[in-house]
């Protein structure tokens, strides 16, 4: 991590939640060429779309980070006693409810800017190195948002040819009816 990345005005930020630390990021923006065969020759190309980005990143939380300390000494301050809960516990609970809404929400890091992501996954691990520590990789996916609306055919009457661009209607159930072979056919009709 350098000193600007330390010192930068913008805080990263998984949605609503601060990144204590970033040790890792990884974009990833994805074009898709379509491929079709041809009888003789290589796979032809005609087409192609740009797939929804992805960000990885490896981040991390302490209960010795600032934001730990300032919430223990206005906890102490305000009449209250030491937290209850630590630090990386409640960071870790509002990264946990943030996927559940599964609701989209911006993502900051030190390359770009995000919108409307959604967490791919979230994975927490705990050992003898992290220690106290929350260490996070959360893979995140932007998605895309489109707008639908309904509407309504014109009626029958207004309508030039109402028998091929009227609305479709229930009829009932229809039951199929046995077919007979063609003239010459191997089965004869008697037979069904």
């Amino acid at each position: 991590m350098s000193f600007l990345d330390i010192i930068t005005l913008v805080p990263k930020t998984i949605g609503p939640v601060k990144i204590g630390c970033t040790f890792e990021e990884a974009h990833q923006d994805e074009l898709q060429i379509t491929e079709h065969p041809v009888e003789k020759g290589a796979q032809i190309n005609d087409h192609a779309f740009k797939l929804q980005p992805e960000v990885t990143i490896q981040c991390g939380w302490s209960n010795a980070d600032l934001a730990a300390l300032i919430g223990t000494l206005e906890s102490i301050f305000t009449g209250g006693g030491l937290p209850s809960a630590d630090y990386i516990s409640t960071v870790y609970s509002q990264l946990l409810a943030l996927q559940e809404t599964r609701q989209p929400f911006d993502v900051v890091t030190s390359m770009r800017m995000y919108r409307d992501m959604l967490f791919k996954s979230l994975r927490v691990v705990k050992d003898q190195k992290t220690g106290e520590a929350l260490s996070v990789t959360a893979t995140l996916k932007q998605i895309r948002i489109v707008q639908t609306q309904a509407t309504r055919l014109p009626s029958k009457e207004d309508q030039a040819d109402p028998k091929g661009t009227a609305e479709t209607q229930n009829t009932g159930t229809k039951a199929a009816t046995p077919a007979t072979p063609a003239p010459g056919g191997s089965v004869p009709p008697t037979s069904m």
